[in-house]
């Protein structure tokens, strides 16, 4: 009876979780919608001097066109300087030193930057050439980012006196390359759409994304500067500097292009990365926030930003004792109540859907029906698969397990014709965690035959959702193996 009641509170309390956040994300929806997007600002009457900070570590596929797209930005000569934030241990550093010497000779002021070690990985590279740099103003673009050469100008131009970062949307440069960069798309998209977008017009903070923005340097000296002891030093530096009273500015129309990862290991450990990250930073800034003089709302999307990854674990909770569950309900008629209150977590999910409809319909106005109902249902589906990896990597930060920072490699891989094969920075293998997430599509595949059996199919489209959820991310991660 004991047990039978403690996995019952604990599959609702998990379910309530998911429910909230999905309240949440209505919210959001609604401040989107009443935002105006419109961004038309004058001109820059004086240019100040910006920094363009490229932190690299081993990108030897992309590093040339990501130098090549930024000395090209449209900006004064004499008001921009370029740093290459070079960690490399391998040929990235010759590639870097050959390409930084050739746009020198053409008269740009750009600066091969280099370390004695990696200490403090990317915080540590961002933050050693803040303390050399000449800017006033600090842009930041990963590895894998083409920003268009329009990009400062449209951006430099929003900051007001009180605004410390501005942040631009990410463009996909692979979108279509496969059903992995599809689903990759359209979760971001409803990230820098309706998610910055509905924060921002409510007044709700923020986060620097870790590239595609501008900061301004007195706001990142006056948050502490750059720190390494989360995963997520953008998110982190982003809560720390709003606490300080720092205001965030978002540009929905202001796209910095990107590719996103094509094999699904590499989609794993960005995973990892952000999601372990978000909750160490939820660790180290909840309860600040908490004690500030937030508004209780500002303060309740807060703690629902910095604990969003938290979902992952809410939801394979409830997944894995979804099973359990149904027999004990089956064979304990009083328990059923709790299926009877299944119209609250409809409302959850209903949230999440028109969540993503606004964010197809921005991004696809043209046929964004056809593009919605082909990607959510693959992307609910997908997301349920990666919640054991993703859910593991939360626990890990927020029980405090340190790990080193890991970046996700990139391909140089944009149209169809491109391959992987060959990349020397990835080496798919198999894992333990591969086995289980396996082992899960099997387990969900057993409460399919239990609810047949038992003749109760109120779970039978979630276990369905959930055995080829795990199905699916167990074939990408094994296929990319056997490729190699």
């Amino acid at each position: 009876m004991i047990l039978e009641i403690s996995i019952l509170t604990i599959y609702c309390l998990a379910l309530f979780f998911i429910f909230l956040f999905s309240v949440g994300q209505l919210h959001l929806t609604w401040h989107y919608l009443k935002a105006n997007k419109k961004e038309t600002r004058p001109g820059l009457s004086e240019y100040p001097i910006v920094t363009v900070q490229l932190p690299v570590y081993n990108e030897k596929y992309v590093v040339e066109r990501l130098i090549d797209a930024v000395c090209q930005l449209e900006y004064p000569s004499e008001k921009l300087e370029v740093q290459v934030l070079d960690d490399s241990n391998d040929e990235t550093h010759s590639i870097i030193s050959e390409k930084v010497a050739a746009w020198q000779a053409k008269g740009v002021d750009i600066k091969h930057v280099t370390r004695k070690d990696r200490q403090g990985f990317k915080a540590g590279a961002l933050q050693y050439g803040l303390e050399i740099a000449k800017g006033d103003f600090i842009a930041i673009f990963d590895a894998d980012f083409l920003p268009n050469p329009d990009f400062l100008i449209r951006s430099m131009n929003h900051f007001d006196d009180h605004i410390g970062m501005v942040q631009c949307r990410w463009g996909h440069l692979n979108r279509n390359y496969s059903m992995l960069t599809r689903l990759q798309a359209f979760g971001l998209d409803a990230h820098f759409t309706v998610e910055q977008v509905g924060r921002n017009h409510a007044g709700s903070f923020i986060n620097f994304n870790g590239t595609g923005g501008v900061w301004r340097r007195s706001c990142i000296e006056d948050a502490g500067g750059w720190s390494a002891d989360t995963l997520t030093e953008d998110l982190d530096l982003s809560y720390r500097a709003q606490l300080k009273g720092w205001k965030f500015k978002y540009l929905e129309s202001t796209e910095a292009p990107a590719e996103l990862p094509v094999l699904m290991a590499a989609i794993k450990s960005q995973q990892y990365r952000w999601n372990k990250g978000a909750a160490e930073t939820a660790v180290k800034n909840s309860m600040k926030v908490f004690r500030s003089s937030l508004s209780f709302t500002n303060k309740l999307h807060a703690f629902f930003h910095l604990f969003n990854s938290s979902v992952f674990v809410c939801l394979l909770l409830a997944a894995v004792l979804s099973v359990p569950v149904l027999y004990i309900t089956s064979n304990n008629p009083q328990y059923k109540l709790i299926f009877n209150l299944g119209w609250i977590f409809l409302i959850g999910f209903f949230s999440i859907a028109l969540y993503y409809w606004i964010a197809t319909k921005r991004i696809n106005p043209e046929d964004y029906k056809k593009k919605y109902f082909k990607l959510f249902p693959s992307f609910l589906v997908v997301s349920m698969g990666l919640s054991l990896h993703n859910g593991l990597a939360v626990i890990e930060g927020l029980l405090g397990r340190k790990t080193p920072f890991v970046r996700t490699p990139k391909f140089n891989i944009i149209s169809k014709s491109d391959s992987w094969k060959g990349n020397t920075y990835i080496k798919p293998q198999w894992n333990v965690l591969t086995f289980f997430e396996g082992l899960l599509s099997l387990y969900f595949g057993f409460g399919i035959y239990m609810g047949l059996r038992l003749h109760d199919f109120k779970l039978l489209i979630f276990h369905f959702m959930l055995f080829l959820g795990f199905a699916i991310v167990f074939f990408y991660s094994i296929k990319s193996v056997k490729s190699e």
